[in-house]
């Protein structure tokens, strides 16, 4: 690798990683935020929160490697274009595939790097996810006990704990229970405590009484001094881990259960999944195409175009749009898996050709001028309001 490729390589791979390590930041702490309730709802230590939270970055860096990507090449190129060192390279009779090359070079680690998740680290790290919410969500011990709030267990039933007494004990129990068809029954009680046999669990509530109404208005109360109520179908219910096709490995999905439940109803979701793996790791290569097609060129400070960084970056969202489109229609109209590779392909083909023929990849000029009104727009805006503050907090009026 000559001397000029080392230095573009290693100024497109320092900003590459700033701009991975931020994107994923921020795409990681709006995914994080969803996840919230597991400690909110089940009463879950935080470190089974990070846990839990750590196992969702997989699932992100396949989506944001080729977009950390496209910025670094578009940035790297765009600020030696500003520094003349683009000039400086063509006009030392450099090919454009200097350039090229060590981005193509960077972008095919990232697509391996990509692959390597996609294919691999994501599906396991998606099953101890739902295997880790599912214990989670199955811990009533830590759910009900809650102090003065509502939890739902099931589709009818509530329960409320008003306080916790010593040696594990529960005190001001309230069950509403509408589950029975033509009856809801209400449980009060005094005290209380949960009672583990063997892989059983009971509510056992002491002192208290049964409301239960019928649809045609009859009550009927009920006085107990203790009464045991069965919380063991919740728990299994809540342990049972249902994993769908973005759950699976790439090799279970190649030749699935015939038994699966979830193949057996949508068997056509298994191959859009594995059309969709084999396909995503190709954005790096696409989005680093796209960004030396638009940024790749040594052009003149007088020209007027949109920055290269926001042209790559908006050629690269539409790309991008047409690959989650086609990848979301696969599993039900056959076309679209077809489409699925096709997005790629035709994408690299197209900045492929901007580049062998030394043409440089812009938006419509229409777009350009209105993007540019726009911005002229906003900031005239902007400069008026801040002048308006300024004079308002001086005390001059506006």
């Amino acid at each position: 690798m000559k001397v000029v490729e080392r230095y573009i390589m290693r100024r497109a791979s320092t900003v590459f990683l700033a701009a991975l390590t931020w994107t994923l930041a921020i795409v990681w702490t709006t995914q994080v935020l969803a996840k919230i309730d597991l400690v909110t709802d089940s009463g879950q230590s935080a470190l089974t929160f990070f846990e839990v939270a750590a196992l969702i970055i997989p699932s992100i860096i396949p989506i944001v490697v080729p977009f950390a990507l496209v910025v670094a090449v578009a940035q790297t190129l765009s600020v030696m274009n500003t520094d003349s060192e683009l000039a400086v390279i063509n006009a030392a009779g450099a090919s454009r595939w200097t350039i090229a090359r060590p981005i193509l070079l960077l972008a095919l680690a990232a697509s391996v790097f990509s692959f390597a998740v996609d294919n691999g680290v994501d599906p396991y790290a998606r099953q101890k996810n739902r295997q880790l919410v599912a214990s989670s969500r199955a811990d009533l011990l830590s759910l009900i006990i809650q102090e003065g709030t509502f939890r739902k267990i099931d589709d009818g039933l509530f329960l409320q704990v008003g306080e916790r007494l010593p040696d594990n004990k529960l005190g001001g129990i309230f069950v509403a229970d509408s589950r029975e068809e033509g009856a809801n029954l209400i449980y009060y009680a005094k005290t209380g405590s949960i009672v583990e046999k063997g892989d059983e669990k009971v509510l056992m509530m002491n002192d208290g009484v049964i409301n239960r109404k019928s649809l045609t208005g009859d009550l009927s109360v009920i006085r107990f001094t203790s009464y045991a109520f069965d919380l063991s179908a919740f728990m299994s219910a809540a342990n049972e881990i249902t994993l769908l096709p973005k759950d699976r490995t790439t090799q279970y999905l190649l030749n699935p259960d015939s038994n699966d439940k979830m193949f057996q109803r949508n068997p056509s979701s298994y191959k859009a999944e594995v059309d969709q793996r084999f396909s995503e790791w190709s954005y790096s290569l696409v989005f680093a195409l796209i960004a030396l097609a638009v940024a790749g060129d040594a052009r003149s400070h007088r020209e007027a175009r949109i920055h290269p960084l926001i042209t790559a970056i908006a050629i690269a969202l539409f790309v991008r749009w047409l690959g989650f489109f086609a990848a979301g229609k696969a599993d039900k109209v056959p076309f679209y898996a077809y489409m699925v590779y096709g997005v790629p392909i035709v994408a690299s083909a197209v900045a492929t050709w901007f580049i062998v023929s030394s043409r440089s990849m812009e938006l419509p000029a229409a777009w350009a001028d209105w993007m540019t009104n726009l911005a002229g727009r906003v900031g005239e805006t902007w400069t008026s309001i801040k002048l308006r503050l300024s004079r308002r907090a001086s005390g001059q009026g506006v």
